[in-house]
C-alpha cells in the first residue's frame, strides 16, 4: 500500500494475494445476489456456511480506505465468521473511490440493509460490522439510522475501525512507525480520494463526530499499535455518551484488522471466536435489557 500509486493496480493485487493466503472454509457456498430499494441496487456476495443453522444475517462492509478491498478479498474471513455463527454473511460490493466519491460507498451499504429488509429478513436478525473504513460505514450506517429514526440491527461490531478521517487521533502519529499494515504517509491521499473536497467532519464520514442516542449495541476491537488505536477509543467514549451498548477489546501488538489473518494467527481465531460468542448472546442481553 506504501508504494502503490494506481487504484486499480492495487485492487488488482491485493484480489491475487487474497487467493494465495485467505482460505475459505470447505463447504462454504458463496453466490453474487443483488440488493436494494428500488432502482438503486447492489451486488453482493452471499457466503453461507456448510452448517447453516441460524436465520441471523451479517452484513459485512469490507475495509480498504474506501479506495480498494472487495467481496472477494474478504470471503474468507466472511466465511469463517458464518462458520462460527451458522449463519449467512453478505458481503456488498460498495463503489470506490476515486471513480466514486462520497457518498457512493454510503448510499451503496444502504441500499443494502434496505434490501435485506425489503428481502423479509427481520432487523433484528441482522447484525453490521466491518473493518477500518468498513468500521466507518458500519458506525456512519448506525448513525444515519437513528438519525432517521429506522429500524435498528440487532448489534454492530468493528475491526480497527477508521473513525475520525481529519486523523486528530494521537495514535495515528505516535505509532506510525510500529504500525504493521496501514502506512500513515498514505491516509491523507487515500482520505481525498474519497472527499474530494468534502467535510472531512460529517458523520457519514468520521462516526466520531455522531451521535448515537437509541443504537443497536456494538462491539469494537483494536491493537494498542495502530495508528488507529485512538480512533477506536474515542469512538467506543462516544457511544457510551450516547448511552450504547459497548464491548471494548483491546489487544497488544497485533496488526491492522488481524481476523484477516486467520490462517496464520491464533490470535485471530480467537477474536473470531469472542465476537461469534458475543453475537450469539445478543438476543439474550436485548431480552434482559
Amino acid at each position: 500500500m506504501a508504494r502503490a500509486q494506481d487504484p486499480a493496480q492495487l485492487r488488482r493485487r491485493i484480489e491475487m494475494h487474497a487467493r494465495w493466503f485467505f482460505r475459505i472454509p470447505r463447504g462454504t457456498r458463496t453466490q453474487w445476489q443483488a440488493l436494494g430499494d428500488g432502482q438503486h441496487r447492489v451486488d453482493t456476495l452471499d457466503v453461507v456456511p456448510r452448517n447453516l443453522s441460524s436465520d441471523k444475517v451479517v452484513l459485512y462492509l469490507h475495509g480498504g480506505g474506501f479506495v480498494f478491498g472487495s467481496p472477494k478479498v474478504y470471503a474468507a474471513l466472511a466465511g469463517q465468521l458464518a462458520q462460527r455463527l451458522g449463519a449467512r454473511v453478505v458481503l456488498p460490493r460498495y463503489r470506490l473511490a476515486p471513480e466514486h466519491i462520497f457518498p457512493a460507498a454510503s448510499d451503496d451499504v444502504r441500499a443494502a440493509w434496505d434490501g435485506l429488509l425489503r428481502s423479509g429478513i427481520a432487523p433484528d436478525r441482522i447484525v453490521i460490522g466491518g473493518d477500518s473504513a468498513g468500521g466507518a460505514l458500519t458506525l456512519s450506517l448506525l448513525h444515519r439510522l437513528g438519525q432517521e429514526q429506522g429500524l435498528m440491527p440487532a448489534a454492530a461490531f468493528c475491526f480497527s475501525p477508521l473513525t475520525d478521517l481529519t486523523f486528530s487521533g494521537e495514535s495515528f502519529r505516535k505509532n506510525a512507525k510500529v504500525e504493521a499494515v496501514l502506512p500513515a504517509e498514505r491516509a491523507h491521499s487515500m482520505a481525498e480520494m474519497y472527499l474530494q473536497n468534502g467535510n472531512p467532519k460529517d458523520p457519514q464520514v468520521s462516526p466520531i463526530f455522531g451521535h448515537f442516542n437509541g443504537a443497536a449495541p456494538v462491539w469494537i476491537t483494536v491493537g494498542d499499535t495502530e495508528i488507529l488505536y485512538d480512533d477506536a477509543r474515542r469512538m467506543v467514549q462516544v457511544l457510551i455518551e450516547s448511552g450504547v451498548d459497548v464491548t471494548f477489546v483491546e489487544q497488544q501488538d497485533l496488526p491492522h484488522v488481524w481476523p484477516l489473518f486467520h490462517d496464520i494467527l491464533p490470535e485471530a481465531r480467537q477474536t473470531l471466536n469472542n465476537l461469534a460468542d458475543w453475537i450469539r448472546q445478543i438476543p439474550a442481553r436485548q431480552g434482559e435489557s
